[in-house]
């Protein structure tokens, strides 16, 4: 697999098809190959005639692992995207993010949406501005224990669960959790002038409302993913044409 250096911190890649570029960013815990080629993403959209890019976010995969929380601001990650994007020489594509990916696609919409042509939030709500139903402290304290045994949390006991079956590095993720929790204000995301879609499971009880969060970026599309949750949503066939359709919007 393809690696390069953002700095000191080795990020690997995928790049893969040919065809307008896409760039997609995983989730928190996830993977690359977990988020987007198991579920059949880069085969889909490479069949749809894309170029298809997507990294290991640092801390994950096959990328450099690193353990202060000060590494994994969102800025700091969305900065590994962006250089990607400079190392492949890709002024500018479209950009689908699911759940903390869909936090550093949403980032850069607002700092850099010259990079954009398209914004796509998976598994990202209302949550995006407001802590409803938002991971934080106790995930971090879940991967941090011991044995799944002692976490009695639901939501860290579902990261824990995740983090264990991918065999993830949990002390960087921990770091990871607590580094990038910054929300986006309300005025930040009002500011995202790239046409954005919206995706979120209809039970997902992580991301927090789609419809309300449209309501914060003007001209924002929604598409509700019927009976998904949060780790559910993400190969999910309503998932998939709903994308396929937004892109083709595109000018």
């Amino acid at each position: 697999m393809p690696s390069f250096h953002n700095g000191s911190v080795e990020i690997a890649y995928l790049d893969e098809g040919e065809g307008d570029p896409i760039v997609l960013v995983h989730g928190f815990a996830s993977t690359k190959d977990i988020n987007w080629i198991y579920p059949s993403w880069v085969s889909t959209l490479t069949k749809a005639g894309r170029r298809v890019i997507a990294l290991d976010n640092r801390g994950h995969g096959e990328s450099a692992k690193l353990y202060d929380p000060e590494d994994y601001h969102i800025g700091i990650m969305a900065g590994d995207v962006r250089a990607l994007m400079d190392h492949l020489n890709i002024a500018r594509a479209d950009m689908m993010g699911y759940s903390m990916g869909g936090r550093i696609t949403a980032y850069l919409a607002h700092r850099n949406p010259e990079r954009l042509r398209s914004a796509i939030l998976g598994g990202i709500g209302i949550g995006l501005v407001d802590d409803e139903g938002r991971p934080g402290e106790n995930v971090a304290a879940a991967l941090e224990a011991s044995s799944l045994d002692e976490v009695t949390d639901p939501m860290g006991r579902m990261f824990r669960t995740f983090a264990d079956q991918t065999r993830s590095d949990r002390r960087a993720l921990a770091a990871c959790m607590r580094g990038s929790r910054r929300l986006m204000t309300r005025e930040e995301a009002a500011s995202i002038s790239v046409p954005v879609l919206i995706a979120v499971g209809t039970i997902d009880d992580v991301a927090g409302s789609a419809q309300r969060l449209s309501e914060v970026i003007p001209g924002s599309q929604v598409l509700d993913i019927p009976n998904r949750d949060h780790m559910r949503a993400v190969g999910d066939r309503v998932y998939k044409e709903g994308v396929l359709a937004f892109l083709a919007q595109q000018p």
